[in-house]
């Protein structure tokens, strides 16, 4: 049995050796350049094996067996490579470099290998065409660095690394943008991200042209690097695309190859760790040991050239004009200098000559605060002294004091706290010399080495002081700066001015795109700081490496800052003295103060009035406060209280929106940019109260390295604090970020106006068409801001209108909302429409708004209930009365009351009935026994006689007819008998008297 096991075995050992080396012929055997070596996975011991990996699978036979590795923990130093056939560490030749454990890419003609770009599709959603739209969207090479895409898509750029040990990655960037979002996260292999701070993950912003370094410390394993970008587009700006260049990644366990120098580059010995730009008019190609010379008689080459270029004739672009400093005679004249480096042919066919200097002219007066005293350099007044330019430096008289600050009005020096510098994008810096010119009456832009650099122009102001008696003023306004400016230009360029404070991170406060007229701005610091100014101005902001527009500039014709701690004095403004009668001092004001010229004393602004920074000491410092408004115990500003009263007729209507809330918050939307990107907009609103309860909008992207507890507080570089801001917030679904990124927050009113029914207020409209009104019974609430900040789009800056209008169907907090045909709260960018509907926004309840019903009488006892008018339009106040039970008289009594009358006038009737009836019978029988008396001659009846009465004479009642008014009962007779009495009512009697009276 085992003898035949072991002849089956034999059998196919001898088939696969057969048919091995059937496979094996007609190939052949492997050399050198057929495979290369790889370490395998360090096992539990810390052991690993080199092993032979062909270029080509199955091209040749024959390749190297595997072999014990060095161990694990095993690296080459910086200018060293691991040589594999070896084992062992060799130096680098000339020409390469280096970095023994890590890698650097700082060519970038082509994507490097395993680098990637991935565009994130966009919510298709109502925009189905926005997936398709981001297709071409990339990190693009730029030789010397990479560009990020200038769209709105998301596009990411992702390196994955295997590291043996703890290592790091730098890289430098520049990130000018804030509309553009740019973060750096990691992720190891299973896709999970790293635990990053907010400091790492999202890139600060960097000054325009400036390169800023990013290093993140990195974890043994795979990592798998993202560099994030993203923005929103609004309107039709472009974005301005990130950079990067130089990425470093430390912490591999040996590079088995030296990288060549890149072109333009050098190393000259062995060994190196890193390559050296080639110097000015040399160049080098793809790994030199040496850089080549230029033939400068007709050719040049910058720093760091990959090849010579060619000078061409000299033209008006190759010079520029300067202002000589003021020599001995207060003279000054107008000189023309070659750009350096000159890269142009002078006396060739078609060169333009270098221009003659101008004539010798007087100096431009000194700057305020600067005097010359006979020499030709201004210098500043000394502390307590001012001067106008024009003037040797005074004493300020007694009762003022000098004003501090910077007023730059002539230009024939770069003044000594100004700097000048110019940035491109392929190299950190320019020439200097080509940033900004003196030109007299203005400093205007240079001739930069390209159209797209950015030429810089700062100013440092360490802090600000205010006047002796404004110091203690907390919150007023600490300082300004104004400058005046125009700009003319071909393509399109654009002109920025930034700030920093504190050295935190420089933000672009306004920027103007085009050619633009002659025109002044004006910015206010709120908060004593140590600032930075800058000016950049760029011809274009497509790159570039030529000079087409050096005609294209921007002028500054005066600059000033005010209230500057190491200023100079222009000139002199009131303070207040001390109260002591040898005092001469200056002395601060308390707050809501103002100085009385004519005592020079501290007085308080009247009770809600507010203090105007900056007044000339008279009682018109104070402004009064809008309607319905108060001002804060420094008057400060003016504010609302929640409480507001309205009389229409004899009613008054009593407001109070405490209910509504310190802040009210809008997100409406959803909205979509041109490339179907969705985001919102979150406005926040400080209805009621002062400083301490105002809105608060922050950027989280720009500032996420600010603390929680100072973002609260509005005290990050990127938070605006005021009445009234926006946001706008794009959300993290569908553009790859993980978070809701809250970016471009801006103040939309700074200033209370007041509060009123009335549709105008201090030249601000309400529009009663945006919000229509159904209902009349209560009147619609005007509360009026405004923001003080001009702008090139709104130069006299935004104004706001938020309409309370009473509506008892909503909540208290009740719902705020933007007209319907301006989604985005405004429809000229600059004033802003809110509803605000809300069953707190209905005036204080009151007696008139509730009635009485009176219920049935039972047991007798009656129920006084009290109800709302409907429909109920108030809130609070008075409340409903308990319900009343009082007592009363029940139905069956009146109702016998009335039985009872009713009978007794029943049988009163037939009683009288009967008896008239009875009376009319007698009187017929009468009247019938006087007619037949009458009928007898001569013969009066003997009963019912007419006869006169005796003793009367017949004399005197010949003319004399006797009435008597009948009584109540003859009239009941009369009526009784009224039918049969006009048979005989004008019976005439006969008489033998013809004087007789006749009775009826």
């Amino acid at each position: 049995m085992r003898a035949s096991a072991w002849f089956v075995a034999s059998c196919a050992l001898i088939l696969c050796t057969l048919r091995l080396t059937n496979a094996a012929k007609g190939r052949r055997q492997c050399g050198e350049k057929d495979y290369y070596y790889e370490y395998t996975e360090c096992d539990s011991t810390g052991t690993r094996w080199r092993v032979a990996i062909p270029q080509l699978p199955g091209d040749c036979v024959g390749l190297p067996e595997p072999v014990r590795g060095t161990e694990c923990t095993f690296s080459c130093k910086a200018g060293e490579f691991l040589e594999m056939s070896a084992q062992q560490c060799t130096q680098c030749a000339a020409g390469s470099y280096s970095l023994g454990s890590g890698v650097r890419f700082d060519q970038w003609d082509s994507m490097p290998a395993g680098f990637s770009s991935l565009a994130t599709s966009l919510e298709s959603g109502s925009r189905g065409d926005g997936r398709l739209s981001c297709n071409s969207s990339s990190w693009l090479p730029q030789g010397n660095y990479l560009m990020s895409n200038r769209d709105e898509c998301t596009v990411s750029l992702i390196y994955a690394v295997h590291l043996k040990k703890q290592g790091s990655v730098s890289f430098e960037y520049q990130y000018p943008d804030k509309n553009l979002l740019f973060e750096f996260f990691i992720q190891n292999d299973q896709c999970q991200e790293m635990d990053q701070s907010s400091e790492a993950k999202w890139l600060k912003l960097t000054n325009h042209g400036e390169w800023a370094t990013h290093t993140v410390n990195l974890k043994s394993g795979t990592n798998i690097l993202y560099w994030r970008t993203g923005g929103v587009l609004m309107g039709s700006k472009v974005l301005k695309p990130v950079f990067l260049k130089n990425i470093q990644i430390e912490g591999v366990a040996y590079t088995s190859e030296c990288f060549p120098c890149k072109p333009g580059t050098f190393s000259s010995v062995p060994g190196s760790s890193a390559c050296v730009p080639c110097p000015r008019d040399t160049y080098s190609g793809h790994g030199a040991s040496s850089c080549t010379p230029c033939d400068t008689a007709t050719q040049y080459a910058g720093d760091g050239s990959a090849m010579c270029k060619d000078r061409l004739p000299c033209s008006k672009k190759d010079y520029f004009q300067i202002h000589t400093a003021c020599d001995q005679e207060g003279k000054t004249q107008v000189m023309y200098k070659w750009l350096e480096p000159k890269i142009c042919l002078e006396g060739v066919s078609g060169a333009e000559p270098l221009p003659p200097s101008g004539d010798r002219e007087p100096c431009p007066p000194c700057n305020p605060g600067f005097y010359n005293n006979d020499t030709p350099t201004c210098s500043p007044c000394p502390a307590g002294s001012y001067s106008d330019g024009t003037k040797p430096c005074s004493q300020c008289p007694a009762g003022t004091e000098p004003t501090l600050g910077y007023e730059y009005k002539w230009w024939n020096v770069l003044p000594a706290n100004m700097k000048t510098s110019c940035f491109n994008v392929g190299n950190s810096k320019c020439d200097s010399m080509n940033g900004w010119e003196v030109a007299g009456d203005h400093i205007r832009s240079g001739a930069g080495s390209s159209d797209n650099d950015y030429l810089i122009l700062n100013i440092h102001i360490p802090g600000f002081k205010l006047p002796t008696s404004m110091s203690t003023q907390s919150g007023a306004e600490f300082g300004r700066i104004t400058f005046e400016f125009e700009t003319l230009c071909t393509a399109d360029c654009e002109f920025y001015f930034m700030m920093d404070e504190n050295r935190k991170s420089t933000t672009v406060v306004e920027s103007w795109e085009g050619t633009k007229t002659r025109r002044s701005y004006t910015h206010v610091m709120t908060k004593n700081a140590s600032v930075s100014y800058t000016w950049a101005f760029q011809r274009t902001n497509t790159p570039s490496d030529l000079r087409k527009r050096v005609n294209d500039v921007a002028r500054i014709y005066a600059i000033s800052v005010s209230n500057a701690v190491d200023g100079v004095s222009s000139g002199c403004q009131a303070c207040a003295l001390s109260s002591q009668p040898s005092g001469s001092a200056c002395v601060p004001c308390p707050d809501g103060h103002y100085i009385d010229s004519s005592t020079s004393k501290c007085t308080e602004c009247p009770p809600n009035t507010y203090l105007v920074s900056h007044a000339t000491p008279n009682p018109d410092a104070c402004k009064p406060c809008g309607p319905a408004s108060k001002s804060d115990k420094d008057h400060r500003s003016c504010y609302s209280d929640c409480h507001f009263t309205h009389t229409v007729g004899n009613a008054t209507l009593t407001f109070d929106f405490t209910p509504l809330g310190s802040v009210g918050s809008l997100m409406n939307g959803p909205s979509f940019t041109s490339k179907g990107t969705k985001y919102f907009h979150q406005f926040n609103i400080s209805l009621c109260g002062g400083q301490n309860q105002l809105a608060v909008c922050t950027d989280n992207v720009t500032d996420l390295s600010v603390a929680d507890s100072q973002r609260e507080r509005g005290e990050g570089a990127n938070t605006v604090k005021t009445f009234i801001c926006q946001s706008t917030i794009i959300p993290a679904n569908g553009r790859g970020f993980h978070v809701v990124l809250s970016s471009q927050s801006i103040t939309l009113a700074d200033t209370f106006l007041g509060v009123t029914v009335e549709n105008t207020l201090d030249g601000i409209e309400a529009v009663p068409e945006q919000f229509p009104q159904t209902s009349k019974k209560v009147p619609d609430i005007n509360f009026f801001y405004r923001s003080l900040e001009a702008m090139s789009s709104c130069p006299s800056g935004r104004s706001t209108v938020v309409t309370l209008r009473c509506n008892p169907e909503k909540s208290t907090r009740g719902d705020l909302s933007v007209p319907s045909r301006c989604p985005a709260g405004t429809c000229d960018g600059c004033t802003f429409y809110f509803l605000w509907e809300s069953s707190g926004a209905c005036p204080t309840c009151t007696v008139r708004d509730y009635h009485r019903i009176e219920g049935a009488c039972k047991g007798q006892q009656q129920d006084l209930l009290y109800v709302w008018t409907e429909p109920k339009l108030c809130i609070g106040g008075a409340s409903l009365p308990k319900k009343k039970t009082l007592p009363c008289e029940g139905m069956e009594f009146w109702v016998q009351l009335g039985a009872g009358l009713g009978a007794f006038t029943a049988v009163l009737l037939v009683s009288l009935t009967c008896y008239f009836w009875k009376k009319n019978k007698r009187l017929e029988y009468k009247y019938s026994r006087l007619v037949m008396s009458a009928n007898k001659e001569c013969e009066m009846p003997g009963t019912d006689s007419c006869a006169v009465m005796e003793g009367e004479n017949e004399g005197d009642m010949e003319d004399e007819v006797v009435y008597t008014k009948p009584s109540l009962l003859g009239k009941l007779k009369a009526i009784a008998s009224k039918g049969k009495r006009e048979s005989f009512e004008h019976v005439q009697l006969s008489s033998s008297h013809p004087k007789a009276l006749v009775w009826s």
